[in-house]
């Protein structure tokens, strides 16, 4: 399973590169005009909530802040996704989690990583819609917990994550800044980012790689169409040459 999800990658990733610009604007609407989610859109649509992200990062910004100046309040420590503390009652935690930042030794770290998690949602909503990504990211929160219920706890860092493998598959080519100096395309970094979710599947147990599979079932359920036409056009474009020889 580990393989298929590094191959699912390097597929979805390859075919953005060959395919960009030779699918117009029209063509995409006829494509997905008549699927569930186009539906739900047309009827669900008006209670999207715009520029999700920047609620999501202010949010962040917000527990960052009151954990760095007043640490004794402990709101990161309340904030955490336990199955055992939801349980005795502490239900906030079910969703409160996805408000905790990213774990940095320096504060200029952490804010550069919340700017960058507001940028590639920004850009997710701004290319498939606030309703579209609205769902990605439920979807996303909606795994996390299932794998936090498999395994007692749960953080949003997979959840970013999904987020990260989205843009790096949309925009493979967009090139970022590592450590503020090296340039470095997306898809390098989402490749990098892949290798080390699949090393951690291999090491996990049982409950632990389907608590993975899980919290990354976003990815596969919007890009899960674009990988199998490619195994459909590989698979023609093999019975073509093998009929040509």
């Amino acid at each position: 399973m580990g393989c298929f999800l590094c191959c699912y990658f390097l597929v979805i990733v390859y075919n953005r590169n060959s395919m960009d610009n030779k699918v117009t604007t029209g063509e995409k609407t006829m494509i997905g005009k008549f699927s569930l989610l186009h539906r739900m859109e047309r009827k669900f649509g008006k209670f999207a909530i715009k520029n999700l992200m920047l609620y999501i990062v202010s949010a962040m910004g917000i527990v960052f802040a009151v954990d760095f100046l007043m640490p004794d309040v402990g709101l990161v420590q309340l904030f955490f996704f336990n199955t055992a503390a939801i349980m005795d009652g502490e239900f906030w935690r079910v969703i409160t989690f996805i408000f905790i930042p990213m774990e940095a030794n320096f504060m200029l770290f952490t804010l550069l990583m919340l700017y960058f998690y507001w940028m590639i949602g920004s850009a997710l909503e701004r290319e498939w819609g606030a309703f579209k990504f609205n769902i990605f990211y439920l979807c996303g929160i909606m795994g996390t917990i299932a794998a936090g219920l498999i395994t007692g706890f749960a953080t949003n860092y997979f959840l970013n994550l999904s987020l990260f493998f989205a843009f790096a598959i949309l925009y493979p080519n967009v090139e970022v800044r590592l450590f503020l100096v090296l340039p470095i395309k997306v898809k390098w970094l989402g490749l990098l980012n892949l290798a080390l979710f699949g090393y951690m599947f291999v090491i996990s147990d049982l409950n632990g790689r389907v608590a993975l599979l899980v919290s990354v079932a976003n990815v596969i359920l919007f890009f899960g169409k674009d990988f199998f036409k490619m195994i459909k056009q590989w698979r023609r474009k093999a019975k073509w040459k093998r009929s040509t020889r």
